[in-house]
């Protein structure tokens, strides 16, 4: 173990005339490759001007910086390694590269968080947070050093430990660890702006431009969320938490350039109209689900050309709800982003192939793409749902501080199950079809066996694996006879109205012992349900989207 370790770091350090040795490769890494399927993403320019057309090229350019950031929040000696392989004639360590790429680590973040390359085991805390230093060792120090705390638990800083033996710990701000690339956005973005005949998004813009050097993102958070249907958009911030597994506080940086679907748009009114009311129904105190009323609520269809950081590696998002800061949620809510290109590829390729091999063959026929995007519509809406904070010793706080690393599996839950409610609610006063309720639950339930594939090292599959233990308990999801998986509709909505209320108020109380106890008791996954998904492992885990635009990290 300790040689092939050793023989792993000399690899990341290789020069250009040294090979990687194929021994440090899985051996089942073409099978792993093999769960992905490829998507051509195409994108064409036709119709747009001159104009636009340097709009959507200044961001590119400048997802590709933060995506020079993000390889290194996450492992800098990944990035030696990764170009090292490009060089590669071996078939297997073409594939690791593939592979690298498609985890943007040597980290298999749908598996587990297995290294395909290597031994070791990931750090918790990536290379955001001292390796070898614990969660408790933290709290210890912050505990005896409170003037530091701010800047250790901000989520825009990386921490090292500048000594093991008394610990010692120096918390860098983002705009200073990585200025080089951020600078180099900054500039990108501005030029977009120069170049776009929309004031709204070019002031966005430049505001966004100003805030990567110096973490300050409210303003431009607050101009990003009030852009008025525009028809270019940009998701650039460090946003979700999803690299911390110690602290569960410290973001990193994702980005996807975005072009307006105009007729998929239109079909979100009703949707839109009725936030309040759902926000007003939740299964939740009065005084910990703030009224919405008022607030902004946009949604978008958009389609995804590019994307980088977190919204490029491992599990592939098809829509998201940002910004996720409750100050911001409080005074102008939040936006809504559904990805359709990625949606459609999703649908196709994984989860009503999949429904066909796991779901009782009547429900699977029920499951859609159009009922799908109604679910993930919800589940996107319920994100800037519930409470905006946590109560804890007569105090406001940060719900992702209060539950720590169990919070991003957690807040994926929340919103699924409250987005479901929510469409039983949008059903109960004839919002929507009365008819479709059984389609929006087959689309759900077929979307969980997709999901509970990425294993519960990934926030997603804990959230989903978690709710079908939950649902099955309750008898609303049972497997049959025939060793397929049904749904007893009539149970559904109790079960489901239960789990929304459990999880609303885990974050209302910010209860941390809580969430953890719950996950430890529901996101095991039942042999039989193992052996019902490796009965399909010709349908892939998730998609490979190939884009028109040159990807790589320096």
């Amino acid at each position: 173990m300790k040689k092939l370790a050793l023989l792993f770091l000399a690899a990341l350090s290789l020069n250009a005339a040294t090979p990687v040795d194929p021994s440090q490769v899985a051996p089942d890494i073409d099978k792993r490759l093999a769960r992905f399927q490829k998507v051509e993403m195409p994108f064409s320019f036709a119709g747009m001007s001159a104009r636009e057309r340097r709009v959507v090229d200044e961001m590119i350019a400048a997802c590709r910086d933060l995506e020079d950031v993000y390889w290194r929040q996450n492992d800098p000696d990944d990035i030696a390694l990764y170009n090292n392989l490009a060089r590669a004639a071996d078939p297997k360590l073409q594939a690791a590269r593939r592979y690298l790429w498609l985890n943007g680590s040597h980290y298999d973040l749908l598996n587990h968080n297995e290294p395909f390359i290597g031994s070791e085991p990931m750090p918790p805390g990536r290379s955001l947070l001292p390796k070898g230093v614990s969660r408790d060792e933290i709290e210890a120090y912050v505990a005896a050093h409170p003037a530091e705390k701010k800047a250790i638990y901000d989520e825009h800083s990386v921490v090292e430990a500048t000594s093991r033996s008394p610990l010692k710990l120096k918390a860098t701000p983002y705009h200073v660890k990585y200025r080089h690339w951020l600078e180099a956005a900054a500039g990108h973005l501005r030029n977009a702006a120069a170049a776009s005949d929309d004031k709204a998004f070019a002031n966005y813009l430049r505001m966004r431009a100003k805030a990567l050097l110096t973490d300050d993102y409210y303003a431009s958070d607050l101009a990003w969320v009030r852009l008025k249907d525009p028809k270019f958009d940009l998701i650039f911030a460090p946003y979700e938490t999803y690299l911390d597994d110690l602290l569960g506080v410290k973001t990193s940086y994702g980005a996807s350039v975005l072009v307006r679907n105009e007729s998929e748009s239109k079909k979100l009114a009703v949707f839109q109209k009725y936030v309040p009311d759902i926000q007003d129904a939740l299964p939740l105190a009065a005084e910990d689900r703030p009224s919405k009323k008022g607030l902004a609520s946009p949604m978008e269809v958009m389609d995804a050309p590019f994307r980088a950081g977190d919204l490029r590696h491992g599990y592939q998002a098809a829509a998201d709800n940002l910004p996720n800061d409750p100050r911001i949620h409080e005074k102008v809510g939040s936006k809504m982003i559904f990805f359709k290109n990625f949606t459609d590829a999703r649908v196709n390729y994984v989860i009503l192939p999949l429904a066909k091999y796991i779901m009782r063959v009547d429900q699977a026929a029920q499951a859609s793409g159009e009922g799908y995007l109604a679910a993930v519509m919800m589940h996107e809406i319920s994100h800037g749902l519930g409470p905006a904070f946590a109560r804890k010793g007569g105090q406001h706080v940060d719900i992702r501080e209060a539950i720590g690393p169990a919070y991003s599996g957690l807040e994926e839950a929340k919103a699924d199950v409250t987005g479901m409610f929510g469409l039983k609610w949008l059903v109960d006063r004839g919002a929507l079809p009365k008819e479709r309720l059984e389609e929006y639950y087959a689309s759900y339930v077929a979307g969980i066996f997709r999901t509970v594939r990425f294993g519960t090292a990934e926030a997603h599959g804990r959230a989903e694996m978690m709710e079908f233990n939950f649902l099955a308990e309750k008898g609303a999801i049972v497997r049959e006879a025939s060793g397929r998986y049904g749904i007893d509709y009539a149970k559904m909505p109790d079960a489901l109205s239960a789990l929304a209320k459990e999880l609303l108020d885990i974050e209302a109380t910010g209860d941390r012992a809580r969430a953890e106890s719950w996950f430890n008791r529901y996101e095991k996954m039942p042999a039989e349900l193992r052996a019902a998904l490796d009965a399909a492992t010709n349908v892939p885990v998730d998609i490979d989207p190939l884009v028109p635009f040159h990807e790589g990290v320096q």
